[in-house]
C-alpha cells in the first residue's frame, strides 16, 4: 500500500482535504470568498435528500473535489473519503493498489466505520449507511493506456487484469454485505461514469491542443480538451472570428462539428451569454481524435461520441428477476430510482423534476 506520508508526483495521497486558499473566489454578501465545489451546484443531490431524511450516507472517489456530492447545502454526506488519484503513478498496477483503498472503504462503510483520513460530518456513521458508493479507476486507466487489441477489439492483458480486480472487489463487497446480514435488503447498482474513445485503436490520432486555441485567432481564456474541446473566449464578441478560424483549420484539427451560438442553447448546453459555466464553443472532433500532448494515452473521455457515452449499467438484488433492458436508458435515472427504493420521493430531486427523468425500468 502507498505510504500516505510520501509526496507522489508532487501530490500527497491525503492532503487534509481542500485548501480554501487554492479555491476560486467570487463575491458573496459583498465579500470575495472561496467557492467550494459543492457550492457550484444549482440543484440538490440524492445525498442531501437522504441526509435530510435522517439517514446516513458515505462516498469515496478520486479527488477531494468530489465534495460536490454534498450538494449546495454542504450537508449531504456523513462520511467522505477522497484519496488523491494524482498522487499515484499512472499504471494499471499502481491504480489497482489505489483502488484497493476504495474497496477497503466500502467494507468499512458496511461495518459502520469511517476510514482513516475521512471527512466526517457530525458523529459519523452509526451503522451501515442507507446509501454508499464510490468508483474504480483501474479499468479507465487500462483503457486509456492499453485498450483493446487492434483488429479483434479483444481485451488486452492489462484490461483483463483491471476487470478481474474490479470483479473480485465487487465479490468482496457482496461478501461483506452478507456477513453484515444486509445483502437481501441492499440494491447494488454498477454503472460506468463514461466509456473511452476510440474503442478501436486503429482510429486513434493525437492532435496538440495548442493548435485548437491558436486556430481561433483570438484570445481564449480557458480551454478543456480531451476527445472534445470546450472553449471560453476572453471577449465573447470575438465569437464569429473564432469560429471562422476553426472552420479554416477543420482539416488540420479533424473537426466533425463546431457547436456555438443559438445551436448551443437549442441543444441544451446552456447560454454562455448569461451563464459563465457554459463554454462559448464546443468542438466535436472526428471519432478517434484526442486533443492531447500525452505520448502514452490512446483513448480519452468527456466527448459526444457513442464510444464514451454508451456505458454499462447493472442493477442487482436477490428479489429481482433477471431481465435485460435493450431500450434507451440514461444514467440520470439511477438517482431517482435510489430515492424510490429508500422510500423517499424521487420528485424531491430538483434536477430530475426539471428534466422529467423517469425511474429505471422495473421500479
Amino acid at each position: 500500500m502507498y505510504d500516505e506520508s510520501i509526496d507522489y508526483n508532487g501530490t500527497k495521497l491525503f492532503s487534509g482535504g481542500i485548501n480554501p486558499e487554492n479555491l476560486p473566489q467570487a463575491i458573496r454578501n459583498g465579500k470575495c470568498q472561496a467557492i467550494y465545489p459543492h457550492e457550484r451546484l444549482r440543484v440538490n443531490t440524492i445525498w442531501e435528500i437522504i441526509e435530510a431524511s435522517g439517514k446516513e450516507t458515505a462516498y469515496t472517489d478520486k479527488h477531494p473535489a468530489y465534495d460536490l456530492v454534498r450538494g449546495p447545502s454542504g450537508k449531504g454526506l456523513t462520511v467522505g473519503y477522497f484519496p488523491e488519484i494524482a498522487a499515484v503513478k499512472n499504471t494499471v498496477e499502481a491504480t489497482i493498489t489505489y483502488d484497493q483503498l476504495h474497496v477497503d472503504a466500502f467494507l468499512d462503510f458496511i461495518g459502520g466505520k469511517s476510514p482513516a483520513n475521512s471527512e466526517v460530518q457530525g458523529k459519523g456513521l452509526t451503522g451501515t449507511p442507507a446509501l454508499f458508493g464510490g468508483n474504480f479507476q483501474a479499468v479507465s486507466v487500462a483503457q486509456k493506456m492499453s485498450g483493446y487489441v487492434n483488429g479483434s477489439l479483444a481485451f488486452t492483458p492489462k484490461l483483463v487484469t483491471a476487470l478481474d480486480f474490479v470483479d473480485a472487489s465487487l465479490g468482496k463487497v457482496v461478501a461483506g454485505l452478507k456477513a453484515k446480514g444486509v445483502y437481501e435488503e441492499t440494491l447494488i447498482i454498477v454503472a460506468s461514469k463514461h466509456g473511452q474513445a476510440p474503442i478501436n485503436p486503429a482510429l486513434f490520432r493525437a492532435i496538440n491542443p495548442d493548435l485548437v486555441t491558436s486556430s481561433t485567432g483570438v484570445n481564449v481564456s480557458h480551454a478543456t480538451t480531451d476527445d472534445i474541446a470546450l472553449l471560453w473566449l476572453e471577449d465573447q464578441k470575438a465569437l464569429t472570428t473564432a469560429v471562422a478560424g476553426l472552420n479554416k483549420a477543420r482539416s488540420t484539427l479533424q473537426i466533425q462539428d463546431i457547436i456555438y451560438g443559438d445551436r448551443l442553447v437549442d441543444m441544451g448546453f446552456g447560454n454562455p451569454l448569461t451563464d459563465p459555466a457554459v463554454p462559448d464553443i464546443i468542438i466535436r472532433p472526428e471519432l478517434g481524435v484526442i486533443y492531447t500532448s500525452s505520448k502514452s494515452k490512446i483513448a480519452e473521455h468527456g466527448g459526444l461520441s457513442d464510444d464514451d457515452r454508451h456505458v454499462a449499467c447493472f442493477v442487482s438484488n436477490p428479489c429481482l428477476k433477471k431481465t435485460r433492458v435493450s431500450g434507451h436508458i440514461t444514467t440520470r435515472r439511477v438517482a431517482p430510482t435510489v430515492l424510490k427504493v429508500l422510500g423517499l420521493s424521487p420528485r424531491a430531486l430538483q434536477g430530475a423534476v426539471a428534466e422529467e427523468v423517469a425511474l429505471l425500468e422495473g421500479f
